[in-house]
């Protein structure tokens, strides 16, 4: 049962790797979308008061998303 249990997580390994790259991938591009959607569409906004403020926490999400990258990238490929 154990050499099943190693078997499978050697097989999934690679995809799971693979599956939380481009989930930090999509997240890195969403938090850009959104920044360039306060950058060029400001006035329609109306929930966000502060654009900086805003856009900073835009940033935020975009560097964790990158650092999970390069962690990724570094330890498991």
């Amino acid at each position: 049962m154990e050499e099943e249990q190693q078997g499978l997580s050697f097989t999934l390994g690679p995809q799971l790797i693979h599956a939380c790259k481009m989930h930090a991938l999509g997240e890195l591009e969403r938090a850009k979308t959104n920044i360039l959607v306060y950058m060029n569409h400001s006035v329609g906004i109306g929930e966000h008061a502060d654009i900086v403020e805003a856009i900073q926490e835009e940033l935020d999400k975009m560097a964790a998303a990158e650092d999970r990258v390069e962690m990724l990238e570094k330890h498991f490929e």
